[in-house]
C-alpha cells in the first residue's frame, strides 16, 4: 500500500540490496542502543527503539516495498484511510457515518487519526481471526479434514 505522503520512500533495486545487508547486520544488535559515526566522524546513539525501527524499515525496503512513516497522531482523508484499510473511500464514509471510526470534520472534509484506523484495523483483524479459528474448529469436529 502506498499512502500519499510525501515521505514515502520507494527504494531504487540499488537501494534495496543496500537495505538487505544493512538489516542482516543491524538485527544482530536490536536489543541494545545502537551507535553511529558519521561521514564526518560525529557518534550519535540511538534507543533501542529506534534500532528496532529501523532494522524493520530496512527489511520493507529489502524487499522493494515503498515505506511511509505516520505519526499516530496524523489526521487522514477518507481517501487515504481507505487504501489504509484497503477497501472503497465510500465504505470507509459508511463507516464513519456509522460511528465504527471516531471521525472530525475540518470544513466539510471528514479528517480521521491514524490512531484510530489502525485500532479499527486491529479490531477487524482480530474479529476475523476469531471467526476463521471457530470455523477451523467447527471443521475439526464434523471429520471434514481441515
Amino acid at each position: 500500500m502506498l499512502l500519499e505522503y510525501p515521505g514515502t520512500v520507494v527504494p531504487t533495486p540499488a537501494e534495496a540490496e543496500l537495505a538487505a545487508k544493512a538489516s542482516r547486520t543491524l538485527s544482530r544488535h536490536t536489543k541494545q542502543a545502537l551507535r553511529i559515526r558519521l561521514d564526518d566522524g560525529e557518534e550519535l546513539t540511538l534507543p533501542t527503539a529506534a534500532a528496532k525501527l529501523l532494522t524493520h524499515l530496512l527489511t520493507e525496503m529489502s524487499q522493494g516495498n515503498a515505506v511511509t512513516l505516520i505519526p499516530l497522531h496524523a489526521e487522514l482523508t477518507t481517501r487515504q484511510a481507505a487504501d489504509y484499510l484497503n477497501v472503497s473511500r465510500p465504505h470507509v464514509v459508511k463507516l464513519l457515518e456509522m460511528k465504527k471510526i471516531p471521525f472530525h470534520k475540518v470544513g466539510t472534509h471528514r479528517r480521521i487519526r491514524f490512531s484510530d484506523i489502525a485500532a479499527f484495523k486491529q479490531f477487524q483483524e482480530g474479529t476475523r481471526r476469531q471467526a476463521l479459528d471457530e470455523l477451523a474448529a467447527q471443521a475439526q469436529e464434523m471429520g471434514m479434514g481441515y
